[in-house]
């Protein structure tokens, strides 16, 4: 089983680490206060949301550190 990481569509920014087996689909309300969420991927140097992609231009140069 892995933990993924869980943030709040609406409101409150909160996030939750949920255990599920790779093969689950992604969550859309938390299993137990039903709240909508949505799986986020945590990759490398940065939080990246699923479903987006981070194309540069951040001002940060060549080091990606922001």
């Amino acid at each position: 089983m892995k933990t993924y990481i869980y943030e709040t569509t609406g409101g409150d920014l909160k996030y939750y680490e949920i255990g599920q087996n790779e093969t689950d689909a992604a969550l859309t309300n938390h299993p137990e206060t039903g709240e909508p969420i949505k799986r986020v991927i945590l990759g490398g140097r940065e939080l990246v949301k699923e479903g987006h992609s981070h194309t540069g231009g951040c001002g940060c140069g060549s080091s990606g550190c922001c």
